[in-house]
């Protein structure tokens, strides 16, 4: 059993240098079970007592791994990696070869350079070659852009050397970049891109959410290097900026009563966040004049004062008189945002129950689509028609609608 996990922790990391948690082809711990049965011959059950699973379990896992080996760029990192997790290759293990006796070990000058023995990580390292960073993030910035396009994808065949990069412009006809295959090898390995569709001669990769934030913050370093002073509302460090989608609202000036333009993070708003999303014909799931109909929604709930309120109001301890000193003469606490409290009570009138539940938890409380299923009872996805249904009618009853037309 000792044998079993001295093998198992020699194979897991040599798994975790070429194969991270984060990739798309398969994870460390499943390679290092399928290394330590192929490579170095140990039984299922002798694998499943050393992990503390069933034996069908690992047999799962092994044949969850060798069927990705008809791919051929997880085939590459297995090239170099079954050879370093051989017995041979393994110093400090039973089967590696003893030094001649002839060679005293009180005399580390007579042996020679090229057979002290090496770690497996170096040889793992030597026969998969990383890409410098220098070079993998300008790769990164030139095919993770064109992989990011609409309907984009790579498709690699077994021998060949590059991979084309085809996208929905041009119908797919020819492709627009070729992406060598050790640059694919390094995208797969660091989580970029998976696999769409296997065919019988090729095979489709696609990019993955990490691929994509990947690029934005390579794209937000670029900008930042241009412009040394970000301006108000503009991220402060990449990180920020993978996270935040910049748009433009039109609000109106309190001072000058004027229409002005900001910038503003959509993602912070469910609504921004669903804008992005498209449909099966390409188009946005949510229009603009659905979310501009979300926007008035809230903007009407934020003037009317209805949210409750989270912290002490400490106006009324800063101001000297009474408990409504700081209200105008002659008027109530209440009556400042009343005209606000009866558009919003207007516009949940003409949805009705139901529509205005999730209209007034999503646009008003940003609270999440998935959340407000939960909470309603809803099967899961159902909650993102509704609100398209919800969208639809406060359109129409801001006259967004009848405009349009």
């Amino acid at each position: 059993m000792a044998r079993t996990h001295d093998i198992l922790d020699r194979c897991a990391g040599l798994a975790r240098t070429t194969f991270p948690e984060a990739g798309g082809a398969c994870t460390a711990r499943e390679v290092a079970v399928y290394l330590a049965h192929t490579g170095n011959g140990e039984s299922l059950r002798a694998l499943a007592g050393a992990t503390g699973t069933h034996a069908s379990t690992v047999l799962r896992a092994v044949r969850r791994v060798e069927s990705r080996r008809d791919d051929p760029l997880v085939e590459r990192l297995f090239g170099a990696l079954a050879m370093a997790a051989e017995p041979a290759n393994c110093p400090g293990t039973d089967d590696a070869p003893e030094t001649p006796a002839e060679i005293p070990a009180e005399s580390p000058a007579n042996i020679p350079a090229q057979t002290a023995p090496r770690a497996p990580a170096d040889i793992a390292a030597e026969g998969t070659a990383r890409l410098p960073r220098e070079e993998l993030e300008r790769e990164a910035r030139r095919y993770l852009r064109r992989l990011c396009e609409p309907g984009a994808f790579l498709l690699v065949t077994p021998d060949a050397t590059k991979g084309g990069i085809f996208c929905r412009a041009n119908e797919h006809r020819k492709p627009i970049a070729m992406l060598a295959i050790t640059v694919a090898v390094e995208f797969l390995r660091e989580g970029w891109i998976r696999l769409a569709r296997r065919g019988t001669a090729s095979i489709r990769y696609t990019v993955t959410e990490d691929g994509r934030s990947y690029l934005k913050r390579l794209l937000a370093e670029d900008a930042m290097k241009r412009n040394a002073h970000p301006g108000f509302g503009e991220a402060q460090t990449p990180f920020q900026s993978q996270h935040q989608i910049s748009g433009e609202r039109l609000f109106m000036n309190p001072v000058s009563g004027a229409p002005e333009t900001l910038k503003v993070n959509l993602a912070e708003e469910p609504l921004g966040w669903l804008a992005r999303r498209k449909g099966a014909d390409g188009q946005p799931f949510v229009s603009a004049m659905e979310i501009e109909a979300g926007a008035r929604l809230r903007q009407d709930f934020e003037a009317a004062q209805i949210a409750p309120s989270v912290a002490q109001d400490w106006r009324r301890f800063l101001t000297p008189g009474g408990r409504n000193s700081g209200t105008p003469l002659g008027r109530a606490p209440g009556e400042g945002p009343q005209a606000a409290r009866e558009r919003v009570g207007q516009a949940l009138s003409a949805l009705g129950p139901g529509l205005s539940d999730v209209a007034l938890r999503v646009c008003c409380f940003l609270e999440g689509l998935e959340a407000c299923e939960h909470r309603m009872g809803w099967s899961a996805r159902s909650g993102k028609v509704v609100l398209k249904i919800a969208l639809q009618r406060l359109s129409e009853h801001y006259g967004l609608a009848i405009q349009r037309r």
